[in-house]
């Protein structure tokens, strides 16, 4: 049920990127190997990394989003509407979603990407974004 609810949020958080001019991509992997549930790009290159939680055992058993910090320039929580958000650390951004959709609660600081950094992420969120849209195409290419 997790993993639906997870689903759900990430759609949600999706939509509202895609609102607010951000391109997103669901599940990204960083050079480190560590996945981001969602990123997200704007026209300027501005980095957005989002780390959904659907439950407390979820936030408990997991310390390894400190590390996406260095990897965005903005970094958010996103959690559905029933989540206790006063679990979640105040100093990071908050979005709450569901499948239709999402809102920011809290806006995130902004801090800066390395200059090599971003360029090597923006490099591969592209290649990301345009190989999953040709195995969209074409499930059978190799």
């Amino acid at each position: 049920m997790e993993y639906l609810e997870s689903g759900f949020v990430a759609r949600g958080v999706s939509r509202l990127m895609l609102e607010r001019g951000y391109s997103p991509l669901v599940e990204f992997t960083l050079p480190t190997g560590r996945r981001l549930d969602v990123a997200a790009v704007s026209d300027s290159g501005e980095i957005v990394a989002v780390e959904i939680k659907v439950s407390l055992a979820d936030l408990r058993a997991d310390e390894k989003w400190v590390e996406y910090l260095e990897f965005c320039d903005r970094f958010y929580f996103a959690v559905p509407e029933n989540f206790p958000q006063e679990a979640l650390p105040a100093e990071h951004g908050l979005i709450v979603a569901d499948r239709f959709g999402a809102a920011i609660i809290r806006d995130s600081d902004r801090s800066r990407v390395a200059g090599a950094r971003r360029k090597a992420l923006l490099i591969r969120f592209a290649r990301v974004a345009a190989e999953r849209l040709a195995r969209a195409a074409d499930p059978f290419a190799p």
